[in-house]
């Protein structure tokens, strides 16, 4: 028997590929992503949006006029609105975390981007982000869109994950290496 996680992504894949599929016949692609990244900081920042999403306590009414209400309060285009509105309806905005990050994976595709996720001990300015997103541009031969997020147990330095590559050159792994490396001295 499947696990409801692929079960989720199955479902967040079908209407990732209806809604990237719609936008990139009209042109559309860049207001889609605008959409799904103000989606990605509501659903962050609102309790209740989350609640909403994965609650069986609300009716499938409910849900599609408070996802209306939202939709229209955040001027999301138009086929944004109905995707969301079908999923309501359908029972089947529990996805919505996937169907962001996939639709936003594909338009970055699309564009011939890569995302990079980057850990860092501390908040970096935007001109160490760009400097970074351009070393890291030239090593991996596309564009790269950099997400930063701070951990400061990292110490100090930076986990960059591109792909499935990642590189760690955080103090606190250079710490557990000679820890490690200790322990097999004595």
């Amino acid at each position: 028997m499947s696990d409801t996680g692929s079960i989720s992504s199955g479902i967040a894949a079908r209407y990732a590929t209806a809604i990237f599929e719609l936008a990139r016949d009209a042109k559309k692609l860049p207001a889609v992503e605008k959409d799904f990244d103000a989606l990605a900081v509501a659903l962050d920042e609102s309790d209740a949006l989350r609640d909403l999403i994965s609650s069986p306590v609300y009716s499938r009414e409910d849900m599609a006029a408070a996802i209306a209400a939202i939709a229209a309060k955040m001027k999301l285009s138009k086929d944004v609105t109905s995707t969301l509105g079908l999923m309501a309806t359908k029972r089947r905005l529990f996805v919505l975390p996937s169907l962001i990050t996939t639709v936003k994976a594909m338009i970055a595709e699309e564009k011939g981007e890569v995302t990079a996720e980057v850990t860092a001990a501390k908040a970096l300015t935007k001109a160490q982000q760009d400097k970074l997103a351009k070393t890291l541009a030239a090593t991996v031969g596309k564009d790269v869109k950099v997400t930063v997020s701070v951990d400061e147990t990292l110490i100090g330095g930076l986990i960059v994950k591109v792909g499935s590559k990642m590189i760690d050159s955080s103090i606190r792994s250079k710490l557990s290496n000679l820890q490690n490396a200790m322990k097999e001295v004595g």
